[in-house]
């Protein structure tokens, strides 16, 4: 099975795994799993941290990278047909990079690890991370 991973999950798994349910931090800390990170994520991240809404203790570049690999994430590149797919999506979220997410995890036949409830109500699946 393939995971990707919604950006505030991943975010959370980092600095505040109290934040995601049991099932959640197992299914990532198990090193069992394929699980990815989206460009779109490290795009999100980069966006919130440079107008401040996201304080990271490095630049995104370090700090995205480096736990990455440390957690054995991998990468999912944002193709065309992944932006492109974006506008077969009815507009049920109005957040860019989760629709992204959503098309990426349509295309690509991946379950979105997440806590937020706008992602089901797409036609992906979902694994529940939040509380």
């Amino acid at each position: 099975m393939k995971y990707l991973l919604d950006t505030a999950v991943w975010l959370w798994s980092l600095t505040a795994s109290e934040r995601l349910n049991k099932r959640g931090r197992q299914l990532i800390e198990n090193g069992k799993e394929e699980l990815y990170l989206s460009a779109a994520s490290s795009w999100e991240i980069s966006f919130k941290s440079a107008l401040g809404k996201l304080r990271l203790p490095e630049p995104p570049m370090r700090y995205v990278l480096k736990r990455m690999d440390a957690q054995g994430i991998r990468p999912l590149p944002i193709s065309h047909t992944h932006a492109l797919w974006v506008s077969s999506l009815p507009m049920h979220h109005n957040d860019p990079f989760d629709r992204l997410l959503v098309a990426q995890a349509q295309s690509e036949k991946m379950v979105i690890l997440t806590a937020d409830r706008a992602f089901g109500q797409y036609d992906v699946e979902t694994f529940w991370c939040g509380p």
